[in-house]
């Protein structure tokens, strides 16, 4: 019997048997997958999820454009940016 065995000989046994069931098992899945994958239709798929419905409504959204900033403006800004941020660092330095 097995339990007349060397204890290596029984782990060999052992991990074989549990390969070809793992391998059995995984084999099911993937035909089960199969199965499953060549029954859903694309076009079901969307409908169920409500994908035209969806899209319907992202056409329907305003366009959002991007406002034009002048390039003078924006240097007057980078400028006080900079003073305040040097201000910030006097007023910590002062503490």
């Amino acid at each position: 019997m097995i339990q007349d065995l060397p204890e290596t000989k029984r782990k060999i046994i052992f991990w074989a048997v549990i390969i070809i069931i793992s391998l059995g098992l995984l084999s099911k899945f993937v035909q089960i997958t199969q199965e499953r994958l060549r029954q859903v239709k694309g076009e079901e798929v969307k409908e169920e999820l409500g994908i035209p419905y969806l899209q319907n409504q992202l056409e329907e959204l305003p366009k959002i454009e991007m406002p034009k900033i002048d390039e003078n403006l924006l240097k007057q800004f980078e400028e006080l940016l900079k003073q305040t941020e040097g201000q910030s660092a006097q007023e910590q330095t002062a503490e």
